[in-house]
């Protein structure tokens, strides 16, 4: 867990840690973004917690695809893609596609995979499925 340095306030030292992520390379999306996003239809949100975890409760419009499954889904052909995931497989410069877990760390390791894949416009719902569950659910 992060822990501020002594004399600087705890708020201020997220936020550095928060822009210095970002800044790392790991784009992140907020709720009031993702809201703005999704009522635009702008977000292509990928769930990537267990089939189990996604069947008790996910994001509207959500496309379930465990992280275990992610890099093989990421590669396939679009027509196996299609007919897995009964979905048209993301482009590789779509924006804003958009990965969420429970708690934001397989999110973000589902964002690096999919950067790291050639997916520009990858970015992690920080706050994931528990932050959105608590304000929107």
């Amino acid at each position: 867990m992060l822990r501020a340095p002594r004399g600087r306030s705890g708020a201020t030292f997220l936020k550095l840690a928060f822009a210095a992520r970002t800044m790392a390379g790991e784009p992140t999306v907020s709720l009031s973004e993702l809201r703005s996003l999704l009522a635009s239809g702008r977000a292509r949100l990928i769930d990537v917690r267990s089939r189990e975890e996604a069947a008790a409760g996910t994001i509207p419009g959500a496309l379930n695809i465990p992280v275990s499954e992610l890099e093989s889904a990421l590669q396939m052909e679009p027509a196996a893609f299609k007919a897995l995931y009964s979905a048209e497989k993301p482009k590789l410069e779509e924006e804003n596609l958009i990965f969420f877990c429970q708690m934001g760390k397989r999110g973000l390791q589902a964002t690096q995979l999919a950067q790291g894949l050639g997916y520009k416009g990858a970015r992690n719902y920080e706050g994931a499925y528990r932050e959105w569950f608590q304000k929107e659910g």
